[in-house]
């Protein structure tokens, strides 16, 4: 007698991944995926060496491409860094909400949101339709950022595939200016006990990492520093045209790659592969990722 095949099911479980680093709790967060425009992007690597680094990593265009965000419980405070990018890429994200509840926690937890940088894949989860998702956080970016994606100004002066980045970042913020829970930063401060930020600009006017120590443990959220790790890993010189400045750019993303290197850090990268937490390892001019062991237990003995 034949047995009807089951159906397929087509969904994955929730996306959260946790890790310890010293005594604070990390969670990784999944907003979505999307597909990342690699050959209109993508710059200073030919077509036939794209092909051949995706390849490498078993990839072909076009690449789905993670969107992730981090949630560090310090133990005194519920620190998110960076939101997704809500409703703003259509149904394929804005399910960090979610995600967190999911995870164990909730929205109105979070004291602080920390941002890398303005853009919408980063700051469009904060708000919809001008109402805070986070009504008891802080949101905070550095000055130099929110001085450029919050001014109207600024976006006739930009290339005009920018022109909706300004309108979402003045339009996720507002809600948060409006009842003075908008503070920005300057410089390299420590922004919650073990988190502090460190200026990483290039691909926005004021982009920052964020170093986050415990018991002498290291994690190193670095944001957009990589957007296609097939690709930038193995030619670090490579940008985006989103890079407001591709010189800086780069410059900010060898400076940080040399010091995970060195230091041995943990890294929190917003646009590699879910869960998105590695250690990067340099095999000459190029490096390679590698992610972090799986563990059933975070925290246990002998665990990460």
């Amino acid at each position: 007698m034949a047995v009807a095949a089951a159906p397929q099911v087509q969904t994955q479980g929730p996306g959260y991944y946790r890790i310890m680093v010293g005594d604070f709790e990390v969670t990784a967060l999944l907003d979505g995926t999307h597909a990342f425009p690699i050959d209109t992007v993508v710059e200073g690597m030919s077509g036939k060496e794209i092909e051949a680094n995706l390849a490498r990593d078993f990839l072909t265009p076009p690449v789905q491409g993670s969107i992730n965000a981090f949630l560090i419980n310090t133990g005194s405070k519920l620190v998110l860094i960076d939101a997704g990018a809500g409703d703003l890429y259509g149904a394929c994200c804005g399910h960090l909400a979610d995600n967190i509840r999911a995870a164990g926690y909730r929205p109105d937890q979070v004291d602080q949101i920390l941002l890398t940088h303005m853009h919408k894949d980063h700051i469009g989860g904060v708000s919809a339709k001008g109402t805070m998702l986070f009504p008891n956080a802080v949101l905070r970016a550095s000055k130099a950022e929110a001085d450029y994606w919050l001014n109207a100004a600024n976006k006739a002066k930009a290339p005009p595939f920018l022109g909706s980045f300004f309108d979402a970042a003045i339009a996720a913020a507002a809600p948060y200016q409006s009842a003075n829970r908008f503070e920005p930063f300057e410089g390299d401060v420590e922004l919650a006990p073990g988190i502090v930020s460190m200026q990483t600009p290039g691909h926005t006017p004021g982009h920052v990492s964020y170093v986050v120590r415990s018991q002498g443990q290291m994690l190193i959220v670095w944001g957009d520093l990589v957007h296609v790790a097939a690709l930038q890993l193995q030619k670090p010189d490579t940008t985006v045209k989103y890079d407001s400045n591709a010189a800086s750019a780069r410059h900010s993303r060898k400076d940080v790659f040399g010091e995970v290197v060195r230091d041995r850090s943990v890294v929190a990268a917003a646009h590699i592969a879910f869960p998105g937490l590695g250690h990067l390892r340099r095999q000459g001019n190029r490096f390679e990722w590698v992610p972090v062991n799986y563990e059933a237990e975070p925290g246990k003995p002998g665990g990460h």
